[in-house]
């Protein structure tokens, strides 16, 4: 039997993966309206990370015995000053991320839940990579400032990222 408490932990954080997705999306969006679809394009691909990441916890409750009641998902953000404040709260975002999987952890810990414990030192790993990722594009627009071109060529650079299903790889 999959333990309760756990169990919810989990399903609580799901909706919080979705509403990461969410705000990822929105982020695309704004984006898009400004006509920077590098920029767009890597918030869409957080997006799909994190809805893989919400359906790696759905099939890991499935898998485990237990049953998923979803919430809804409450509103996001649609506007930012500019990149510079969409990053920094992109960091903001992850960092809290990373607060609610060491919860996770510890209420796994606490129940004596082996299994979900391993399974979360995947996001665990994760996480250090979601953080430093939105910290080294926030530090890149900080070093570029009000330069449009420089702006444009980070726009560039960003396009040519591409979605990965990071939770098929196992993580160290």
């Amino acid at each position: 039997m999959f333990n309760e408490k756990v169990q919810k932990a989990i399903e609580e954080q799901i909706n919080a993966e979705l509403w990461s997705a969410y705000l990822y999306l929105s982020m695309s969006a704004y984006f898009e309206r400004l006509n920077l679809p590098g920029f767009a394009n890597w918030m869409k691909i957080q997006w799909q990370e994190e809805i893989t990441h919400a359906i790696k916890f759905f099939d890991f409750v499935h898998e485990r015995g237990g049953a998923i009641y979803l919430k809804p998902i409450a509103g996001v953000p649609t506007e930012w000053k500019n990149a510079s404040e969409v990053f920094a709260e992109t960091l903001k975002h992850e960092q809290h991320v990373t607060s609610l999987i060491n919860n996770l952890v510890n209420i796994a810990v606490a129940e004596k839940d082996h299994a979900t414990n391993n399974m979360l030192q995947w996001y665990v790993a994760e996480q250090v990579e979601e953080e430093a990722n939105a910290d080294a594009i926030l530090g890149q627009l900080k070093l570029i400032g009000d330069n449009g071109y420089g702006l444009l060529m980070l726009d560039r650079e960003l396009a040519t990222r591409v979605f990965v299903d990071s939770t098929q790889t196992p993580k160290p």
